[in-house]
């Protein structure tokens, strides 16, 4: 039987926009306590203004937030201990931030690599830092890393991005083979409706990635996927999740 995802605590970064607002939403509509995290404080007020008035209109669940830059370990576990001050527990760390600077490595974009490294691998460490202590005392949790596809192919300037990513492939195996009840969910998606497309400061990429994005997902997709695999009894662990558009060939 199928556990609920009522009344657990999720803690999700980058949280403001895509993958990371559709989570917030739709785990809050299933009964969910969400603890926000992004760089951009006034949209996650106002998503927590939403969730907040369509909980009290209906069975849905409480949601707070707090500025968050992922870069800084001490700001996510600042994000941390929010949720264990507020609800006395976590379930659920979701590791959602991401940055996609795609451009040739031949172009030596050096400050987008550095960044994308500090976002995309030490943000998903310092999520794992600050949460699996709080999972270890618990003795049950549940880690949610978000990776990408380009987690498990490379293509023509996605060479730095993809590095970031199969990093977090690599780290979310290694997570699993030591969790023990500590659950651990990566997942991959292909295009999705984002503003991911628009992190390169390189605008021929970014008008050949919208392009190639016309037919990419709903963010609500990806959600969708993280739910399922919370809602799995204790003993099971969904370990992976690869999600693309049917007519993406990448």
């Amino acid at each position: 039987m199928a556990c609920t995802i009522e009344g657990k605590v999720i803690i999700i970064t980058g949280a403001s926009s895509g993958i990371g607002e559709a989570a917030a939403r739709l785990l809050a509509a299933r009964g969910a306590k969400v603890v926000l995290g992004a760089r951009r404080i006034e949209r996650l007020e106002a998503l927590v203004a939403e969730i907040t008035a369509a909980g009290t209109e209906a069975s849905g669940g409480e949601a707070v937030c707090q500025a968050t830059d992922v870069t800084s370990a001490t700001q996510v576990q600042a994000l941390v201990d929010l949720a264990l001050e507020r609800y006395g527990r976590v379930d659920v760390m979701i590791n959602n931030a991401g940055l996609m600077a795609i451009a040739s490595i031949h172009k030596v974009r050096v400050e987008e690599w550095e960044r994308m490294v500090d976002i995309n691998i030490k943000g998903v460490l310092y999520g794992i830092a600050a949460a699996l202590p709080v999972f270890q005392k618990q003795k049950v949790g549940h880690f949610i890393n978000v990776g990408s596809i380009a987690s498990h192919k490379v293509a023509p300037g996605g060479a730095v991005y993809s590095g970031t990513k199969f990093a977090v492939r690599a780290i979310s195996e290694g997570l699993r083979q030591e969790g023990g009840a500590i659950r651990c969910t990566m997942i991959s998606p292909g295009g999705v409706k984002t503003e991911l497309p628009k992190g390169s400061s390189d605008q021929t990429t970014v008008a050949t990635l919208e392009e190639m994005y016309r037919t990419a997902l709903p963010a609500e997709t990806i959600a969708r996927a993280m739910a399922y695999a919370i809602e799995q009894p204790p003993e099971v662990d969904v370990n992976e999740i690869v999600i693309r558009p049917a007519a993406q060939a990448f």
